[in-house]
């Protein structure tokens, strides 16, 4: 199967489209004697549909439950037979399998990750056993005074019609209305091909690498998911205020912040800069400084620019 390669020569990777759309990258670097292998699928909960939210985070704790072809027990062992361990990820909008293996393991744990985002089986048992862990979650943020002043400053910001606005994991009673064709709907509609981008970084060829993983995935047929469509980003003519009350608390949590702008806006390096000195690095900032070492007011205090497709927020969190 024939690709289109691209050699960017200030990161030294090699790029390649397969004919079915996935991207795939690589990039030798000869430090260890192994491989890191990350698979990022266009399926962040931004995709989730309006009616269910959290089926993207569902999906990522049950995508490695098993397979049409391997039971969980069985993709368990093969990978810890390997010495492999596969962390799973999902943010707004990607969905990544992440893993390091050695080199001479390369090609077979790729046919697992391809495996495993290709035709997993959401069995039932696994499907209700990850719910409970999820409600379990999504409780353990409601008593959280972080998390709940995160995601309500979120909700303020964006408002309830905007995937930006909604909780990640969704609700109890969402997932608990979540069903496994749910999943296989999610999946089949959001894992494809064109969704995919597929990184390998380490002590292998690049032209190697690239093998490997057109090995992996050419034989994959699906055509493009449809593009995200986001709803405008609401605009703020006022300071507004949200208190969340919770009982039992020894101390408060504070979220401040604005929408700011896309990642391809050409000021995106002066923010970048800006959140830097402002408090990227906590005390190492002016925030920091001022709040923490100066007036001793918080325990710690941070800033964070989430510059993305869709004007990302400034978050102030202390």
């Amino acid at each position: 199967m024939t690709t289109t390669q691209q050699r960017n020569y200030a990161l030294a990777p090699l790029r390649s489209v397969l004919d079915n759309g996935a991207r795939v990258i690589a990039k030798h670097s000869g430090a260890t004697p192994a491989v890191t292998i990350h698979a990022a699928f266009e399926a962040g909960t931004v995709f989730d549909p309006p009616s269910q939210h959290g089926v993207s985070h569902f999906v990522s704790r049950t995508i490695d439950r098993g397979t049409t072809a391997h039971s969980a027990e069985e993709i368990a062992d093969g990978l810890e037979n390997r010495g492999i361990s596969l962390a799973i990820t999902v943010n707004r909008h990607a969905l990544s399998l992440v893993c390091t293996c050695l080199v001479e393991d390369l090609g077979s744990t790729l046919a697992t990750l391809a495996d495993t985002g290709m035709h997993p089986a959401f069995p039932d048992p696994e499907v209700e056993t990850r719910r409970g862990e999820i409600v379990t979650m999504i409780r353990q943020d409601e008593d959280n005074p972080a998390a709940m002043a995160s995601e309500g400053l979120l909700a303020l910001l964006y408002g309830d019609a905007h995937p930006y606005g909604r909780r990640p994991r969704g609700s109890v009673e969402g997932v608990e209305r979540i069903a496994r064709s749910s999943l296989q709907a999610f999946h089949a509609a959001r894992f494809r091909p064109g969704a995919l981008s597929l990184v390998m970084v380490g002590d292998v060829d690049a032209e190697r690498a690239i093998e490997f993983g057109s090995r992996a995935f050419a034989s994959w047929q699906a055509p493009p998911p449809g593009p995200a469509l986001f709803p405008p980003v609401p605009a703020a003519h006022e300071r507004r205020l949200r208190v969340i009350p919770m009982m039992n608390k020894a101390q408060a949590d504070i979220a401040y912040g604005f929408t700011t702008i896309v990642r391809s806006d050409t000021a995106f390096y002066a923010y970048w800069l800006m959140n830097n000195i402002f408090g990227q690095y906590s005390i190492g900032g002016r925030l920091g400084d001022s709040i923490r070492e100066l007036q001793g007011m918080a325990y710690y205090v941070f800033s964070a620019l989430d510059a993305n497709v869709v004007p990302g927020p400034l978050l102030i969190r202390a």
